[in-house]
């Protein structure tokens, strides 16, 4: 393998490329774990689109537990918000008995507290063009909840509002407000001990696109929760209702009955239950490798099933090694003496609380008129 070729190269190179480089190419020159090592990459018929100029999962390309800082999709609807670390502060107001502000420096004073966590995109898996927002990180900050006590919730308090300091004018009602992307809590859902004012990810400061300096972190949420460029938290006495709340981000999902159909709207929050057939190996023996990633909320993961063509669902491995209660896991099937010709592979995931991942034909997809909360299976073609 010529030593100019390497892991990132291959990310920024053509798809075409680098479904070349990988099937002339032992695995284990690209860092895949000892049980593929010499074996070679299958690439999938129905390969996603890249994303050349927007940072993504490359499925195929899946090898680490961490999702390196440039791989991770940023989403802002603001554009970036604009931060003088000189006059920064974190402002905690509205109906605490003390309002206080809190620098950086300070922040990071206090009780520093690390989590595994998967962040997805509410869009993810909309379409096949966007079918990479979605990564696994370890987050460093300091929980919420001893701040919000130290400022004195009042007992009316029953929202806490995050807003970030990416802002524009939108129009609402027929005039003009400036408005700051913001996103709310339940101030029991605020209390718990996983929610974090972030600074850190994978060891090194958030980077400008991922919330720099100041990042929520709820894990077991959509990622349009993580409120980024944090700079004001308000604790209010009634649902917060603002555009990212109320009127977007919401889903609309219908259910057949005998004399109707019932629609329903709701706000995107909790992840649902999801898993993807993410790369195929061919290994020296014949044998072929699949491997995939399945998450949840925070629900445990049951087990993750694994259909080839027509044939029944088949229990997968999950890999005990790396797994965290908000992180995904990685899961992986051998097939011994695959047929020759092109195969369906499409995996399904199933939590302890019984829910299933949902075929594209379910009435849950069907029924769902809204590109949010698309965790259908998503089938993959390969040729042997």
């Amino acid at each position: 393998m010529p030593n100019s070729l390497t892991r990132r190269d291959v990310i920024k190179g053509s798809v075409a490329a680098a479904a070349l480089a990988f099937t002339q190419f032992p695995l284990s020159a690209f860092g895949f774990k000892e049980s593929e090592s010499g074996g070679t990459l299958v690439p999938f018929l129905d390969r996603l689109p890249a994303t050349p100029n927007r940072p993504m999962i490359q499925w195929e390309e899946l090898t680490e537990w961490l999702t390196p800082m440039e791989d991770l999709f940023a989403v802002s609807h603001y554009g970036p918000g604009k931060i003088d670390m000189a006059t920064w502060r974190l402002e905690i107001a509205g109906l605490v008995k003390r309002s206080k502000t809190f620098s950086l420096d300070e922040i990071k004073s206090r009780r520093r507290k690390e989590i595994i966590a998967t962040l997805e995109c509410s869009g993810n898996g909309s379409s096949p063009s966007f079918m990479g927002a979605v990564g696994n990180v370890r987050w460093a900050g300091t929980p919420l909840g001893p701040l919000l006590r130290e400022c004195g919730l009042r007992k009316e308090g029953v929202e806490v509002v995050f807003y970030g300091a990416d802002e524009k004018i939108e129009k609402i009602k027929e005039k003009d407000y400036l408005q700051n992307f913001a996103r709310s809590l339940s101030v029991p859902d605020a209390m718990q001990d996983k929610i974090l004012l972030a600074y850190e990810m994978n060891g090194e400061p958030l980077g400008p696109g991922h919330g720099f300096p100041l990042r929520l972190i709820v894990p077991g949420w959509y990622g349009v929760a993580w409120v980024k460029w944090l700079k004001r938290i308000e604790v209010q006495d009634r649902r917060y209702m603002g555009r990212f709340m109320a009127r977007d981000y919401v889903t609309i999902r219908g259910e057949e009955r005998p004399d109707c159909t019932v629609w329903r709207e709701t706000s995107v929050t909790r992840l649902n239950v999801k898993s993807l057939v993410a790369r195929v190996v061919r290994k020296p023996d014949g044998s072929v490798r699949i491997n995939g990633a399945a998450w949840t909320d925070g629900t445990p993961l049951r087990t993750v099933e694994l259909k080839i063509d027509n044939g029944p669902w088949l229990k997968t491995q999950l890999d005990p090694r790396q797994r965290a209660q908000y992180g995904w896991t990685f899961w992986s099937h051998d097939w011994k003496n695959p047929d020759a010709g092109e195969h369906t592979l499409v995996s399904r995931a199933i939590d302890e609380n019984g829910k299933i991942q949902p075929a594209a034909d379910d009435p849950l997809i069907t029924m769902k008129k809204t590109y949010y909360e698309a965790n259908q299976q998503y089938p993959r073609r390969i040729r042997i």
